[in-house]
């Protein structure tokens, strides 16, 4: 069979990225560009400054993905984007020169769902991983238990109900005075904690829901820390860090193993970016084993916002034939598996 190597275009928050993957598993470029710097400042992400940072960045981003390839544009087979969920202008950005592209070089476009693409990683990372199996996408704004049934096909099995795992990380870390991004900040001050210094709240619904609210656990941080401060009495920083992490990394593996068991699957995997925290990936392996679970997470590069996911997602819609018109346009607030 002929290879088949395909662009693919990120831009749905702050990272401007554009990445040649070949047959869907072999990454040949992967061009990463983060706007971090410019965000700390003001405690996290500015669209409309992510914005127009993209459409700085996004042609020499492309430029150099290409050329790390040792490729021309025309020996591509088909030009993929991320085209919701996330900030609708950085969004347009890269769907705008998505289409430009595939439309002068006439080729495929195809359009990607972000969290399909935080899935596809694990296609990368493991190339022996193929459907069904069980992934916990646990991304700045999601949390999803998700049942793949094969490629492209999708069951939601748990959702968050209010703050997602990784926006609960960066405003406990705001409050505790500690920056942007938060959660890798948490994360290298849990390690010096103590995780049951403070017994922060788990939320777990009905049997047989295996929904997400991390809403709560944020709540009872930030009272800890007020009434610690006004009693007199102070706080250890590592220990509230330790504490909160722990909390939120059992309910999360707890209800992944749960889902993996009704479905009856052998395989588990991590994707997103909160799937680098150290202690949800050691927790991860650990419940696996423990359950005989095989698991599957990819290296933290392909953990971040990453144009490679994306042009992975993009092979397997492509072999069956879902491809996009230039009409295509962002959808913010798009969920997966939905058109």
């Amino acid at each position: 069979m002929k290879d088949i190597f395909i662009l693919g275009i990120e831009t749905s928050c702050d990272e401007t990225s554009a990445s040649i993957v070949k047959n869907g598993r072999e990454v040949v470029s992967n061009v990463i560009s983060s706007q971090v710097d410019l965000h700390i400042k003001y405690g996290g992400v500015v669209p409309e400054i992510a914005s127009r940072k993209h459409v700085e960045l996004i042609i020499p981003v492309i430029d150099q993905a290409v050329e790390e390839a040792g490729m021309r544009l025309e020996e591509l087979d088909a030009i993929a984007v991320t085209y919701g969920p996330g900030l609708v202008g950085a969004l347009l950005v890269g769907v705008s020169a998505a289409k430009a592209l595939a439309f002068t070089i006439d080729k495929p476009l195809i359009a990607v769902n972000h969290i399909e693409g935080h899935i596809a990683a694990n296609y990368i990372q493991h190339k022996d991983l193929e459907p069904p199996f069980v992934c916990l996408v646990v991304s700045g704004g999601h949390s999803h238990i998700v049942y793949v049934k094969d490629y492209g096909e999708y069951e939601i099995l748990g959702r968050t109900r209010d703050d997602a795992a990784g926006e609960a990380f960066d405003k406990v870390a705001r409050a505790l005075g500690m920056g942007y991004p938060g959660g890798p900040l948490i994360d290298k001050a849990a390690k010096d904690g103590n995780a049951e210094a403070i017994n922060f709240p788990r939320v777990y619904f009905e049997k047989g829901c295996l929904d997400f609210s991390f809403s709560g656990i944020k709540t009872a941080v930030l009272n800890y820390i007020n009434v610690q401060t006004q009693k007199g009495e102070g706080y250890k920083v590592e220990d509230v860090c330790a504490s909160f992490q722990w909390a939120v990394v059992e309910v999360l593996i707890n209800n992944l193993i749960t889902a993996a068991k009704l479905k009856g699957v052998s395989k588990v995997a991590l994707a997103g970016g909160v799937a680098a925290n150290s202690c949800l990936r050691s927790e991860f392996i650990r419940a696996s084993l423990n359950n005989d679970f095989k698991a599957y997470y990819p290296s933290p590069i392909l953990c971040t916002d990453n144009a490679a996911m994306i042009a992975s997602s993009a092979y397997y819609r492509m072999i069956k034939g879902k491809v996009s018109d230039l009409y295509l346009n962002a959808v913010p607030a798009l969920k997966l598996g939905k058109k």
